[in-house]
């Protein structure tokens, strides 16, 4: 396994140790997902280019649509839910209220 592979893996990894343990705010929530899918985009841009086939070229693309969608959708989250509380803590937020 190459250096830049072993790099990726530990970036991926660490964000996602990033979402399980700071919970407590959205925004820092949202940056770790954020960093996972650019280490994943990175890792799956490096494998497509690696290999000579043309059938995972659009892979990366797909990964870079659905991270544009998920960061658009939890700001639009982020903004909804700083302008209803009045902050960003997850503790707050309680889905059993009406």
């Amino acid at each position: 396994m190459s250096p830049i592979y072993i790099n990726l893996t530990l970036a991926f990894s660490l964000s996602l140790l990033g979402t399980l343990m700071f919970r407590s705010h959205l925004m820092s929530s949202l940056l770790c997902l954020e960093g996972m899918m650019l280490s994943l985009f990175i890792m799956t841009s490096a494998s497509s280019l690696n290999t000579n086939s043309m059938t995972f070229f659009p892979i990366p693309i797909t990964i870079l649509v659905f991270a544009a969608c998920e960061a658009a959708v939890g700001l639009a989250l982020l903004v909804k839910v700083s302008s209803t509380y009045g902050t960003d803590y997850v503790q707050n937020l309680n889905a059993l209220q009406c």
